[in-house]
């Protein structure tokens, strides 16, 4: 799960993995793809009601990790 923060004074995504954070949510599927379909729609600016635009590079982070480790390729070994 994703939510919309305030950070620093402009909206960023931030993944919710224990799902317990305050505000709007929006599911995404672990997968680059996925996450470049909803960044070329602005599907989760709407999601989460969100006018502006969004830093997704946080999400994006966690979401390649999570490929790699799928994978069996876990980052520094």
């Amino acid at each position: 799960m994703v939510v919309a923060t305030d950070a620093a004074g402009s909206p960023a995504l931030v993944v919710d993995v224990g799902r317990r954070m305050p505000g709007r949510g929006a599911w995404l599927h672990p997968d680059p793809g996925c996450l470049d379909t909803a960044e070329r729609r602005r599907a989760l600016g709407r999601a989460l009601r969100n006018a502006g635009l969004l830093d997704v590079s946080v999400v994006r982070r966690h979401v390649e990790q999570q490929g790699m480790k799928g994978a069996g390729q876990i980052p520094g070994s």
